[in-house]
C-alpha cells in the first residue's frame, strides 16, 4: 500500500503549524487487495488487505516528529522514501523499518539552516509482517488437511503459471470447495477476510480473494488463500495450534478452479515480500518438498509415522 503525504512551511509562517496537504493512493498489495482512495487519515481494518497503520506528524519547536500508529495484531514494515529540502532526519531515506503494535516514533526532521525556510514530502509504504523475521528451518510443516486425506498439488514451486516473484515458494492444493483445512504451523491469527464469494480467471479478481494470515514464532507469515464465503473457523489474535482446523477451502479471488493456495514469507520492506521454500511431513513421517503433481496423504494422527505437533506459545509483540 502506498500513501503520499507533503507538508510545506516557510519563514513567513514562523514557528506556526504550516501549511499541510494529505492525499492518498493505494496500489495493490502482493497480498491481493482493492484499490481505494480517501482523504482522511489512512487506517485499514481486519477485511482488508492494507495494514491498520497511521503515520502522523507533529511540531515541537523547529523538530518535526514523524510517528507510526500500528493497530495491527502482529508488525507493520514501512518503508518512508523522504525528499527534505534544508531538512536532516535523523536516519537515512529511504528508510525501512518495523513496528511492533502501538505507538512508536519513526524518524525526526531539523532544520539544517533554522532562518531559512523547508519543507518536504514524502510517500510511504506498508505491509503487513516484520522484515527482521528469519525462518527457522528446521520446521516441517504439516500437511493443512485433515489426517488421512490426500490431495493432487496443481502448482508447485517456481510454477510457471502463477507461482513465480512474490509467489515463487507457493503451493496449491486442489480440492472440493468447503475441505476443513488445518493450520501447516501454530502461530497467532493477524488477519482474517471471508466476505467474499467472488472468483474468476484474471487478476482483477484478485480483490476478492478471502484468506487467513498467520504469524508464525519466528515473524514469518503463512498464508492461506481463496477461502470460502464465511468459512473461516479463528479470529484476529486468536492463537491456533499445528492442525487446529482453522477455515474451508473455496474459489474465490484469482482462482481458476477450486483450491487451497498456501505459502510461508517474511516481509522484505514496505513494497515487497520474500516467499520461503518449506518443508512437509509425509505420510510416512518423512520431511519432503513437495512436488508439482503428485499427491500427498496428511498422517494419521496418533499413528507411528506422524511426529507429535509441537505446542505454540505466543510470543508476545508489546
Amino acid at each position: 500500500m502506498l500513501s503520499r503525504l507533503r507538508v510545506a512551511t516557510d519563514r513567513g509562517l514562523g514557528r506556526s503549524r504550516g501549511i499541510l496537504f494529505l492525499w492518498g493512493l493505494m496500489c495493490l498489495c502482493l497480498l491481493g487487495g482493492s484499490l481505494s482512495c480517501s482523504t482522511s487519515a489512512r487506517r485499514f481494518g481486519v477485511g482488508s488487505s492494507g495494514p491498520a497503520a497511521q503515520v502522523t506528524t507533529q511540531r515541537e519547536g523547529n523538530l518535526i516528529q514523524v510517528q507510526v500508529d500500528n493497530s495491527e495484531v502482529g508488525e507493520v514494515t514501512i518503508t518512508f522514501d523522504v525528499n527534505p529540502v534544508n531538512l536532516k532526519g535523523s536516519v537515512s531515506f529511504p528508510h525501512t523499518a518495523t513496528f511492533k503494535p502501538g505507538q512508536t516514533e519513526a524518524f525526526t526532521l531539523a532544520p539544517i539552516q533554522p532562518d531559512a525556510p523547508w519543507h518536504y514530502s514524502y510517500k510511504t509504504y506498508y505491509k503487513l509482517g516484520s522484515s527482521d523475521a528469519v525462518h527457522d528451518d528446521s520446521v516441517v510443516y504439516q500437511l493443512p488437511y485433515a489426517p488421512g486425506s490426500s490431495y493432487k498439488v496443481s502448482q508447485g514451486y517456481n510454477s510457471s503459471f502463477s507461482h513465480h516473484g512474490a509467489d515463487q515458494f507457493a503451493i496449491d492444493w486442489k480440492m472440493p470447495e468447503g475441505t476443513e483445512l488445518r493450520a501447516a504451523r501454530g502461530g497467532r491469527v493477524v488477519r482474517v477476510k471471508d466476505d467474499s464469494n467472488v472468483g474468476g480467471r484474471t487478476m482483477r479478481f484478485d480483490q476478492y480473494n478471502n484468506f487467513i494470515i498467520i504469524r508464525h514464532e519466528d515473524g514469518t507469515l503463512g498464508h492461506y488463500c481463496h477461502l470460502k464465503e464465511n468459512g473461516i473457523k479463528v479470529t484476529p489474535g486468536q492463537v491456533v495450534q499445528t492442525g487446529e482446523a482453522i477455515a474451508l477451502s473455496g474459489n474465490t479471488g484469482f482462482s481458476s478452479g477450486a483450491h487451497l493456495h498456501f505459502c510461508v514469507y517474511k516481509t522484505q520492506d514496505g513494497r515487497q515480500r520474500v516467499t520461503i521454500p518449506v518443508k512437509f511431513q509425509a505420510a510416512n513421517g518423512r520431511a519432503v518438498t513437495l512436488v508439482e503433481g503428485s499427491r500427498y496423504r496428511a498422517p494419521e494422527i496418533g499413528g507411528a509415522k506422524i511426529a507429535a505437533r509441537p505446542s505454540f506459545t505466543a510470543t508476545l509483540l508489546r
